[in-house]
């Protein structure tokens, strides 16, 4: 299928190529004209044919919010759009009901895989109808990971980016773990090799995992990582599981405590916050502060 792609940056130009790979025509459109293959919306729009399918990879709020404005505009009935940024689920609503009002259909989708993607695939979890759902479905196929797992229809609008909030707030809780076991082995006098302890734990344990390998990655790169500053930034997604939890009256200390450590990074050099910058970097590329 042909499918237009909004945000050309290090997940949507991955993706890009994921798609292109899997025998699909992608006409992509980034404000960075070295990127794009269309160089308006507009242009976006009118290179495809109809029933067209618009995937929008843009920074949640008000970026994600102009972009589908102006689709509404320039799309017609039948088309649809995918929202695959981080987007609070709140927002799918409103953004479902401003484009059915013309006609026009609305996916919501959690990505996650970071810049191993291209790669590896990525896990996606989408919300919608039924029938806007099948019109994206080929791109959902292109993307996932290879095998039947790793995409699923959560539900209704909304439902995938509750699922990524919900997927995020687990990744804060598991990333807070392994940072404080790392620093506790630090500090002990008679552990004499906490990164190889860390690797001998990618086989055989029950805490094995990706984000082991990867903060073995990290380790590897810098073993006791002095060449970070021990300050990790939030998402957003951690606060807003927080908040759904409160709203939903659902314990959850140990996401609660995750995005509150992080908090505290910003007042001094943590040694576990540098375990997670280096853990944010390796799966997404997130930026790091240097010493």
């Amino acid at each position: 299928m042909e499918l237009g792609l909004v945000g050309l940056g290090k997940m949507g130009g991955n993706m890009r190529e994921r798609i292109r790979r899997a025998g699909h025509t992608v006409v992509g459109y980034d404000r960075n004209p070295d990127l794009a293959d269309a160089h308006s919306l507009e242009e976006l729009v009118g290179k495809l044919p109809g029933p067209r399918v618009i995937w929008v990879m843009v920074p949640a709020g008000a970026p994600t919010q102009s972009t589908i404005d102006e689709l509404a505009e320039l799309l017609e009935p039948g088309d649809v759009v995918v929202d695959g940024g981080n987007s609070r689920w709140t927002d799918d609503e409103r953004h479902a009901e401003e484009l059915a009002a013309k006609g026009i259909g609305f996916v919501d989708c959690g990505v996650s895989g970071g810049v191993w993607g291209l790669q590896n695939g990525y896990a996606l979890m989408y919300g919608g109808d039924a029938e806007n759902v099948a019109k994206v479905q080929p791109i959902f196929d292109a993307l996932k990971p290879e095998g039947d797992r790793g995409a699923v229809h959560a539900g209704k609008v909304g439902a995938g980016h509750f699922a990524k909030m919900v997927h995020n707030g687990i990744e804060y809780a598991m990333m807070q773990a392994y940072a404080e076991g790392w620093e506790l082995l630090e500090k002990v006098d008679s552990v004499t090799d906490v990164r190889e302890i860390f690797r001998s734990w990618q086989e055989g344990t029950v805490i094995r995992s990706w984000l082991l390998d990867l903060a073995v990655n990290a380790l590897d790169e810098d073993e006791h990582l002095d060449k970070l500053r021990g300050y990790a930034q939030d998402s957003g997604e951690g606060r807003w599981t927080v908040e759904a939890a409160i709203d939903h009256a659902v314990p959850l200390p140990a996401i609660t405590a995750s995005l509150f450590a992080r908090f505290a990074s910003r007042q001094d050099d943590s040694p576990q916050m540098k375990m997670i910058a280096a853990l944010r970097n390796q799966f997404g590329g997130h930026a790091v502060e240097k010493k």
